[in-house]
C-alpha cells in the first residue's frame, strides 16, 4: 500500500514538473517577447525625433523600466511593481508625447497587452 502510494506521488510530481515547467518557461518567453515589441515601438518613436527634451525623457524612462522588467524575467522573476512603473511610463508617452497616429495606436495596443500580462502573471 505504502509503495503504491509513493509511486503514484512520484508519478504525479514527475508529470507536474514535465507539464508545469514548460508553461512557466513559455510565459516568461512570451513576456520577454512582449517587452521587446514595446521596446521596438518606443525606439521607433524616439528615432522619428521628439519635439522636446521632455518627450525624449519620457521615452527613455519607459525604455529603462521595460529593460528592468526584461532583466527580471530573464532571471525567472516577476516584479509587479516594476511592470506597473513600465506601464505608467508607456502611458505617459501615449498621453503626453506628440506621436504619429500609427505609433499612438501601436503603443496603446502595447499598453493593453502589458496590462493583460501583469494580470496573468501577477495573480
Amino acid at each position: 500500500m505504502f509503495s503504491s502510494l509513493c509511486c503514484r506521488f512520484m508519478l504525479f510530481c514527475g508529470l507536474l514538473g514535465y507539464f508545469g515547467a514548460p508553461a512557466a518557461a513559455q510565459s516568461r518567453y512570451e513576456g520577454r517577447e512582449l517587452i521587446q515589441r514595446v521596446q521596438d515601438d518606443l525606439q521607433r518613436v524616439r528615432a522619428q525625433g521628439a519635439r522636446s527634451q521632455k518627450e525624449l525623457e519620457r521615452v527613455d524612462n519607459a525604455r529603462k523600466h521595460l529593460s528592468d522588467v526584461d532583466r527580471n524575467l530573464a532571471k525567472g522573476k516577476f516584479d509587479k511593481d516594476r511592470v506597473n512603473e513600465a506601464i505608467d511610463d508607456v502611458k505617459n508617452v501615449v498621453e503626453n508625447n506628440t506621436l504619429e497616429p500609427a505609433d499612438r495606436d501601436a503603443l496603446s495596443t502595447d499598453l493593453a497587452d502589458l496590462r493583460i500580462f501583469r494580470e496573468r502573471r501577477g495573480h
